[in-house]
C-alpha cells in the first residue's frame, strides 16, 4: 500500500522527529536520498556531468542545494541558480561552493539550464500554494525547453501538495523524489501528471506520521482482496449479481456491462431490461429477464444506469434497485434518474461511479473544478449523498462517506480506457465484487484496479469489450 499524508501531517511529524535528532540531520537524509537517485539517472556518470539546481527560498531549496554539494564532490559541474538570493538556504548555498560548485542570478542560469544534463527543482517546497512566482517561471519553461531530465524535489513547484491542484504554472518533471512519505498532491491528478515517476526516500517519520489521508491499493493489497471459490462454492455462494443497462437505443451498454460482470467473477449474473436479446447473443449463460429489477430473481448486488436512457421504465429500474435490501451500484443514466434523499436513506451500500461531467451535475459545479480538485469533489460526493463515490477519470478516487476513512486513489489507469463503454464495464466488474461479498469500498478500489491493469496488460488501442476480455488476465497477474 502506498500512503498519503497532508503538509500539516508531516510538518507536526517533522517537528517531533527533528526534537530527537541532531540539527540538519533530516535535510542530510533528504539529501543523500536526492543524490543517489540522481546518480542513477546520469547512469553512474557523475564526473563532469552538468548539473543545474533550481533554488527557492524554502527547505526545498536547501535540499537540492545539499545534494548538489554531494554531487559536486563526485566531480559534477554544479550552479545553482538562485531564485530568491535573499532568502536562500545560506548552509546548503555554503555547502555547494565548498565543493566547487556556483552560484548565479536567473538570467544567467537560462544559459546554464540550456547546456545542462540534469536540473534540480528545489524552488518551492510542499507548503507552495497558486503555482510558480513570475521571477520562477522563466527558468522552469527552461528547463523543460533544455530536454534534459527534470528531477523534483519532494515534489514539482507550482503544484499543490493536498489536492494535486495546479493553478498557475508549474515544473514538469522526468521523476520526483519525495521524502517520508507521499503527498496527495504527488497521486491525484492534475498534479501527478506533472510528478513522473515517484521515488520515495525514508528520513525515518514512519513512527510519527499517524493515519494518511490517502491510499493506493498495489497487487499485495488487491490480491488479498479478491474473492477465491472454495470446495463448497456453487454459482449461488460466489454471488449473483443484478444488471439493469440498456435500452432499444444502447443495447450494447447491457452487453458490456454484463461482460465485466462475468469476466469478474460472478457465480452467475441476471440481467432486467430490453436488452436481453443482444445479451444473450453475447453471454448465453446470462439468466435474462425482459421485466424490471424486481421480477429477475434473488440477487446480492445490483448494477443500475448504464445505457438506460430517460424514460419510465428506466426510472423504474433504477427506483426498484435503490430499494432492495442489497449493495447497489448506480453509473451512468441512472445517475440522472436517482432522489438524493432516497440515497441518503439506504441502508445497504450504495456506490456511485460518475465522470467528472456527472459529478459536476451531482455537486452542483462546473465540469472545469471536478477535474481541477478531484480530491474535493470525490468528498463532496461521498459526504453529501451518503454513498461510496468512485470519480472515474485520469486518476480514479474512492471516497467512503465517512470522512475519517482515508480516500483511495488507483494506481493503475491509463489513458485507453478513455473509449465508448469502458465504464459500462467497469460497473459490471465492480457490481460482480459487490456480489461476491466485498464492502463497497474495496468493491470499488479492486473494480477501479483491475480495470485500470486490464486496459494496460491489452496494449491499446482497445474497445470496451477488449477490456472486458482482459479482466481474468489481469486477475492473474495480481494472484501471480
Amino acid at each position: 500500500m502506498r500512503y498519503g499524508h497532508s503538509v500539516q501531517t508531516v510538518r507536526t511529524a517533522e517537528a517531533a522527529l527533528m526534537a530527537r535528532v541532531a540539527e540538519g540531520a533530516l535535510m542530510q537524509r533528504a539529501a543523500a536520498g536526492l543524490a543517489a537517485v540522481c546518480v542513477e539517472l546520469l547512469g553512474r556518470r557523475v564526473y563532469a556531468a552538468r548539473i543545474v539546481v533550481l533554488a527557492g527560498s524554502g527547505s526545498n531549496g536547501g535540499d537540492a542545494l545539499y545534494a548538489g554539494a554531494r554531487l559536486a564532490r563526485r566531480g559534477a559541474a554544479v550552479t545553482a541558480v538562485l531564485l530568491a538570493p535573499d532568502r536562500t538556504h545560506q548552509e546548503g548555498l555554503a555547502a555547494l561552493r565548498a565543493a566547487g560548485g556556483r552560484a548565479v542570478d536567473p538570467s544567467a542560469g537560462r544559459t546554464a539550464i540550456a547546456r545542462a544534463h540534469l536540473v534540480l527543482d528545489g524552488i518551492t517546497g510542499i507548503g507552495g500554494k497558486g503555482g510558480l512566482r513570475p521571477e520562477a517561471v522563466p527558468v522552469a519553461e527552461a528547463a523543460r525547453e533544455s530536454g534534459a531530465p527534470v528531477v523534483a524535489v519532494d515534489l514539482p513547484s507550482g503544484v499543490d501538495a493536498d489536492s494535486g491542484e495546479v493553478t498557475g504554472a508549474a515544473v514538469h518533471a522526468e521523476v520526483t523524489v519525495t521524502f517520508g512519505t507521499y503527498k496527495p498532491g504527488l497521486l491525484i491528478d492534475p498534479g501527478a501528471s506533472l510528478a513522473g515517476a515517484l521515488r520515495l526516500v525514508g528520513i525515518g517519520l514512519d513512527a510519527d506520521l499517524g493515519a494518511p489521508e490517502l491510499e493506493a491499493l498495489q497487487h499485495a493489497d488487491v490480491a488479498a482482496l479478491l474473492p477465491r471459490p472454495g470446495g463448497e462454492s456453487d454459482k449461488y455462494r460466489r454471488g449473483v449479481v443484478g444488471i439493469a443497462a440498456g435500452s432499444q437505443r444502447y443495447p450494447g451498454a447491457a452487453v458490456l456491462a454484463v461482460s465485466g460482470a462475468l469476466r469478474a467473477g460472478a457465480g452467475a449474473v441476471r440481467y432486467a431490461g430490453p436488452g436481453g436479446e443482444a445479451v444473450l447473443a453475447r453471454h448465453p449463460e446470462t439468466l435474462v429477464s425482459n421485466g424490471s429489477p424486481s421480477h429477475a430473481g434473488r440477487v446480492q448486488a445490483w448494477v443500475v444506469g448504464p445505457g438506460l436512457g430517460d424514460t419510465a421504465e428506466a426510472r423504474t429500474a433504477v427506483d426498484e434497485a435503490l430499494g432492495s435490501d442489497v449493495p447497489v451500484l448506480v453509473d451512468a443514466d441512472g445517475l440522472r434518474l436517482v432522489d438524493a434523499d432516497r440515497l441518503r436513506r439506504r441502508a445497504a451500500p450504495t456506490v456511485v461511479t460518475p465522470h467528472a461531467g456527472e459529478a459536476a451535475a451531482l455537486l452542483g459545479w462546473e465540469r472545469t473544478d471536478v477535474e481541477a480538485r478531484r480530491l474535493d469533489a470525490v468528498r463532496a460526493l461521498a459526504e453529501r449523498y451518503g454513498v461510496t463515490a468512485l470519480l472515474k477519470g485520469s486518476t480514479t478516487l474512492v471516497a467512503d462517506p465517512d470522512p475519517a476513512v482515508p480516500v483511495r486513489v488507483n494506481p493503475t489507469g491509463t489513458a485507453w480506457l478513455a473509449t465508448a463503454g469502458s465504464g459500462d464495464v467497469l460497473s459490471g466488474l465492480t457490481g460482480s465484487l459487490l456480489a461476491s461479498g466485498l464492502a463497497a469500498r474495496d468493491a470499488a478500489s479492486v473494480g477501479a484496479y483491475l480495470h485500470g491493469l486490464s486496459a494496460r496488460l491489452g496494449q491499446g488501442p482497445l474497445s470496451a469489450m477488449d477490456v472486458a476480455d482482459t479482466i481474468p488476465a489481469a486477475w492473474r497477474n495480481v494472484l501471480a
